[in-house]
This record gives structure tokens, sequence and C-alpha cells, in this order.
């Protein structure tokens, strides 16, 4: 018998409940993944709360690293015992084992523990999709990370310096300040008023090539004044709530700027996009642009307080779940 999360109905973290399942062979093209960890995200509160609606019941979370216990009729590539992760596809990864749809999963190499894949795969890949593919950072560029020692964060910032960038960090305490260095930020500042002043400040008034807003709201403003003439903002995430009301014509009156709000699923749409993000998530690793920093575990069953944690901003780079 297995465990897994379940959510009836959306709110706080109080909605998520446990029940056991008792999991069927795998179906046509489908795997039974054993769970080493499972990976939180904030993604998984915006489905909890309701932020991004979900048809109910449904299970929670898309991140996690195992071992395949069982493949399905008409799959091919992937055999019992081979460990694979995943971060994209149906909801469930909070649960001890699960059938996945086999074209779903990523390989995983030896070298990678599943904490640590747990920890990379999904905020790797969005680290990859935001460098590489919406901002396409040039050597020289100077680029502003908002929340820079969070678990998106602290990746950009190691991976923005692999490509050459001068890296700008804020965040919310002098602890996090520290590890935002660590990670290679350039110069780290605190949030709040004044940022976008000292921004520009230390570009020579001109203002960054790009900004990775994983903040959201409250930060909108500040990287519409923070970035240079027809620089890019990207909007990643809704740490604070969701940017809305967006005028267009503050985009002229700011230097012809532009604005793109991604999401990672659609920058891994297809089985191979997948695997080339994650091969480079892994690549990356192995070369030490990024580093797996694990800021706290939690019980698979303890989600609701590492939920309570990283809505409270209190939890630094990476959360992982352990079945």
């Amino acid at each position: 018998m297995e465990r897994a999360a379940i959510i009836e109905r959306t709110g706080g973290p109080e909605v998520i409940a446990w029940r056991d399942v008792e999991l069927p062979t795998p179906g046509p093209g489908e795997v039974r993944l054993r769970h080493g960890a499972v990976g939180l995200n904030f993604i998984d509160t915006y489905h909890r709360g309701g932020l991004y609606p979900l048809p109910l019941p449904s299970g929670l979370g898309v991140e996690s690293a195992g071992t395949i216990e069982a493949v399905g009729e008409g799959v091919a590539g992937w055999a019992a015992g081979t460990r694979a992760g995943t971060f994209t596809g149906a909801l469930g990864a909070y649960a001890t084992a699960r059938n996945v749809a086999a074209d779903q999963l990523v390989a995983i190499p030896d070298a990678v523990d599943d904490r640590t894949a747990a920890a990379l795969l999904l905020k790797g890949a969005t680290a990859a999709m935001l460098v590489e593919q919406c901002a396409r950072v040039q050597p020289g560029d100077v680029v502003l990370v908002t929340a820079a020692a969070g678990g998106v964060g602290h990746l950009l910032v190691g991976w923005l310096k692999a490509a050459g960038a001068t890296v700008i960090g804020t965040v919310g305490s002098d602890a996090k300040a520290a590890r935002a260095k660590a990670a290679g930020a350039d110069h780290v500042l605190r949030s709040g008023d004044g940022v976008a002043d000292q921004v520009r400040a230390l570009t020579g008034r001109t203002g960054v090539a790009a900004v990775l807003d994983g903040v959201g709201k409250a930060t909108w403003d500040q990287a519409l004044a923070s970035v240079r003439r027809r620089g890019l903002i990207v909007s990643y995430g809704n740490a604070s709530g969701p940017v809305e009301g967006v005028a267009l014509g503050q985009l002229a009156r700011r230097g012809s700027l532009f604005v793109t709000r991604p999401t990672l699923f659609d920058y891994a749409a297809t089985a191979a996009e997948r695997q080339a993000l994650a091969g480079r998530v892994w690549a990356m690793l192995a070369a030490g642009a990024i580093v797996p920093e694990i800021g706290q575990t939690f019980a698979l069953e303890d989600a609701a307080a590492a939920h309570r944690a990283i809505e409270a901003r209190t939890t630094q780079g990476s959360t992982v779940l352990m079945p």
C-alpha cells in the first residue's frame, strides 16, 4: 500500500490530506516510479491555493526522483531498476510511488543521488529556460535576479555567471545576502524601496539588460525602473502575488521594453525538450556552475509544514520532501 497526498478543495496548507493507495499494474506507456525524494516548488502552493485552478480532487507535486519498479506495455528505453525523475506531467509527485507516463521521465546520472535530483530538476530546468531561451543572456550583460538566495534564484546566479553575465541579486536578509554572494552574485541588495536607484547607480544609470523576477506583484514596479532601454523583464513567478493590470504604455515610456511571462511547461512540452533541459542541468552541475543547495528537508507527510515555510519565505535554497 502506498501513501499519496490529495486535495479535495483549495485553500491553505491544511487542505493537504493523505490516503492509502493501491497502485495497479502500470498501463500501456506507463512505468511505476518508486520515489526516493520529492521536490517542493512554489507552483505546488499555486495549485493548492487555487491560483492555478485544478479539477478536484487532485494530487499535488510534479517533481520527483527515484527508481523504476515496473514497466507497462509498449514502453521503450526504460527498464525496471533504472533511475529516473519527473518535473512535468500529471500532478501526484507527493506520494511514495506512482504510475507515470514514460514519456514524462528524464534520466538521472549515476553520480546524482535522488535527493539532489529532486532539488534540481524543476528549478534547474527553469534556470536553463530563463537564461538560455527566454533572456538569451550574452557575455557582458548585466542581469537583476530577485530572490537571489531562493530555490531558483541561487541557481540563476550560478548559471548567469557561467554565461559571462554580471549579476545583481536582491534578498530579504543578511543571511540570504551571504548565500547569494556564495552563489556568485557580483552585487547583492536588500529587497525593498530604493533597489531601482541602486541598480541604476551600479550600471552607470543605464539599467540592466534583463530582470529575472520570481517575486511578482511586489517587485513589478522595481523591475520596470531597473531595466535599460529595449531591455527585457522576465516575470516567472508569483511569490508575492500575480502581476495584474499591466499598462502597455508603460513599456513605451520606460524605453520600449520587452516583457514575457513564461511557464516552464511551454518550454518542456515534448520528451525531447524535457531531456534537453535535464541534460543542461546535469552538465551545469558537473561543471560546478550550479550547486544543489538543499536548505531544508521535511518528511513527505509533513508537506503542509513545508508549504507554510516556503510561503513565509523562511526557506533558503531548495526544499526536499523525503518519503
